[in-house]
């Protein structure tokens, strides 16, 4: 109990910016991968509470920044290649690989990444990178869906948001009934919860900027996930990273790809509309 006051009154006093926090400015840089400028700061879309919408990358230590810019350098590109192995292996009663149906993921995933999640008419909800695997194992393939953060799912994942690398960040809320899981995102990004009584916006909104421990807080943004992470020493998925953040406001964790984390992403990604996918990002 005493250590959870204690937590408490630290997490206070770093949001109202006492001693406890300390200020420092995104860097001032651009980033560069295989060639290709990433967009890493954006006007931000209209409703958004920021006027510019910035990378997590410009918030990071120069050796992360180092890293994610130097393709050979990046560890996440081992799950760029796991991915593509996945790709090209036949699996399930179909007989089938993805290639066999989508052939080269350059082209026909290249905007795959820029574009999820989407409404999709047949769950009659939003559906992510993750959710329309399975639905291509199990409908097409005849084989079993992932398991959550299963190595192979993280992989496959990571290579098909790699093909976007570079596009902007732009969700279409007029399909289906897009706008209203924006809404309920929004509400849920603001919603605060747990003992230490956090909303997402606690940190990436209100203290954007601050330093918490040893951590830079930045906007939070989502168009490098899946992400590889120095403090884990591995790939990170976004609701990976959803159900750590709600864990660390000592809330109960809601499942992945439930409703309520579904409807966060799909708020969560709108809030990085114009950024370039950076997939795999690195941060620390």
């Amino acid at each position: 109990m005493k250590r959870i006051v204690l937590a408490a009154l630290a997490a206070v006093a770093a949001m109202s910016g006492s001693a406890f926090t300390a200020a420092a400015d995104p860097v001032d840089d651009k980033l560069v991968i295989d060639d290709k400028e990433m967009i890493i700061r954006a006007p931000a879309p209209e409703g958004h509470p920021f006027e510019e919408v910035m990378s997590g990358w410009l918030f990071r230590e120069a050796e992360t920044r180092a890293t994610e810019a130097d393709s050979f350098a990046n560890p996440g590109m081992l799950a760029v290649e796991q991915g593509e192995e996945i790709w090209n292996t036949v699996e399930g009663s179909a007989g089938k690989s993805c290639a066999s149906c989508h052939n080269d993921a350059a082209e026909s995933m290249k905007s795959a990444g820029a574009s999820f999640p989407k409404w999709d008419p047949d769950s009659k909800k939003p559906i992510n990178v993750e959710l329309q695997i399975d639905k291509c194992r199990v409908k097409n393939m005849g084989a079993e869906p992932y398991k959550f953060d299963a190595p192979e799912q993280v992989a496959l994942t990571t290579y098909i948001k790699h093909q976007s690398l570079g596009q902007p960040v732009k969700l279409d809320l007029a399909s289906g009934e897009m706008q209203s899981w924006f809404d309920k995102g929004k509400d849920n990004y603001y919603n605060r919860t747990g003992q230490l009584n956090f909303s997402c916006s606690s940190c990436h909104e209100a203290s954007m900027g601050k330093y918490i421990r040893a951590d830079h807080l930045s906007q939070g943004q989502a168009n490098g996930f899946p992400t590889y992470r120095f403090n884990t020493g591995g790939m990170v998925s976004l609701h990976n990273r959803f159900r750590g953040c709600i864990r660390d406001t000592r809330a109960e964790m809601p499942k992945a790809f439930s409703d309520e984390l579904m409807a966060l992403e799909v708020y969560v990604t709108w809030r990085g509309t114009g950024l370039s996918v950076e997939t795999p990002a690195v941060r620390q």
